[in-house]
This record gives C-alpha cells, structure tokens and sequence, in this order.
C-alpha cells in the first residue's frame, strides 16, 4: 500500500512520514511487532533514507536489550537481515540502503560466537563497499574505514582503513565542521597507530584536539602512551563489545 501510494500520489511522502512516527510511537510503548511493521513499511517506500534505516536498526537492538537483555540472542537480528536483503534485492540502487544493511550485519557481532563473528563483519564490509561504489559519502567512507582496524593485524586491513579515513577527512575538511567529525580524527589516528606510524598517530590526534578541545578520547589517547596507549587501543576494539551503531548524530547535529 506504502509502495503504491508513493509512486501514484504527490503527497505520499507525509504519508511515509507518518507510518514512520507511528512506528516510533508503537516503539515507545514496547508494541514490537506494530513499531516493526511500520518502520518496515516506511523503509520499504523510501530505502534510501539512512534516518529510517538507522532508527529501524536502533528499535531491533531496544527489544533485544529489553526481551533478552545485554547483546540479546543471535535470533533477534534475523529479521531485520532479511528485511534488508529484500530491501536492496528491490532498491539496487539505494546506497544507504546498503549501508545500513551492513550496519545490521555489526550489530549482531556481539551476540555471535567468535568464529560467525568474523563471517558477520567480512559480510558487513561487503556491503559498505558496495554503498560506496553507488555513491561516495563522509559516512560511508568512515563506517568502512573505522570496520577494517577491527581486524587483527595479520589480516593487514588496518592500512586500507587509514586509506578510507584519509578520504573522510578530506571531504570534512572541505564542507562546514559537524560535530560527529571528531571520530574522523579518533579512528585515523588509531589507525596510524595500528600501521606502526606512531608519530603521525599522535599528531592525528593532536590536530583533532585542536579541532574539538573538549572531546574526552581524544585527550586520552594524549595522555597515554606504551603499553597504557595500546590497552586503550585494543579496548576500543574489542568485538565482544558493542559498537555504537547509531547514525542520529547526521540528522540532529547538521
């Protein structure tokens, strides 16, 4: 019904809208299936909306903290996985579509057993790639580059992250300064200290701190070094642990 009143009606997109908010109304009253059904059906009629896709993701995890509580069980992301494959199956084109695909591949990591957990990222990584050759994007580049320094260093994917962050923050320096951008320099100078390029990982994080003074891991990646430096490090990623997946920061903070 969404589907067909988007393509016949001027007006369809209001309508889309409102499904919308009536999912996260259903959502704020624990009315699972009824939050589901409309966050579907308003993601079904516009795939490519990365606010829809993200906040879809964001009610999967809520009712699997609160039925299952802490990571919830491998199950509760299976619904969503198959939404989003026939999703992209009917929107081929959509990029954010895809990116939040992958993005429902990271949140069922932590609730994975370590073996499906590699399998799971890879998979993740597949379709960011694929966001990004429909069409390149900050968020896109930085979600790939921040996934490739989750993997040990024998897999030597740390460089390929330093090169997606590198980009991301050519494309942030070249726009007006968002808040969410301080992870750019987080992740880039981690990334530099993950390919033994200590000195430009601590200049890194130098520059972001001059950029966002305030911002807590920055000053602590400055105020660390040796052995406390890459505790901290290997903390951050950790994929036992969960990863704040949450893309609200692009359309609250503009």
């Amino acid at each position: 019904m969404l589907l067909a009143l988007t393509a016949l009606c001027p007006g369809a997109g209001s309508l889309v809208e409102e499904e919308f908010d009536q999912g996260i109304k259903a959502l704020a009253l624990q009315d699972w299936d009824r939050a589901f059904a409309s966050l579907e059906n308003a993601l079904a009629a516009d795939p490519d909306n990365i606010r829809y896709g993200s906040e879809y993701r964001q009610a999967v995890l809520l009712r699997a903290r609160t039925v299952h509580g802490k990571e919830g069980k491998v199950q509760d992301f299976d619904r969503p996985l198959r939404f989003f494959d026939e999703l992209v199956s009917r929107s081929p084109n959509a990029p954010f579509a895809y990116l939040n695909y992958g993005f429902a591949y990271v949140d069922k990591i932590p609730a994975a057993g370590a073996i499906t957990q590699v399998i799971l990222a890879n998979t993740a990584l597949g379709y960011f790639t694929k966001s990004l050759e429909l069409k390149t994007s900050w968020i896109g580049l930085y979600s790939r580059g921040a996934s490739y320094l989750f993997w040990p260093r024998i897999f030597g994917r740390a460089k390929l992250g330093v090169t997606d962050l590198e980009e991301a923050l050519k494309i942030q320096n070249n726009g007006p300064k968002k808040a969410y951008h301080v992870r750019t320099w987080i992740a880039l100078g981690d990334g530099y200290w993950k390919t033994d390029d200590l000195d430009r990982a601590r200049s890194t994080w130098t520059q972001g701190s001059r950029e966002f003074p305030t911002n807590a891991a920055l000053k602590e990646r400055l105020a660390k070094q040796g052995d406390d430096l890459k505790t901290l490090i290997d903390d951050s990623f950790d994929p036992s642990k969960r990863v704040d997946t949450n893309l609200r920061e692009l359309w609250t903070n503009p």
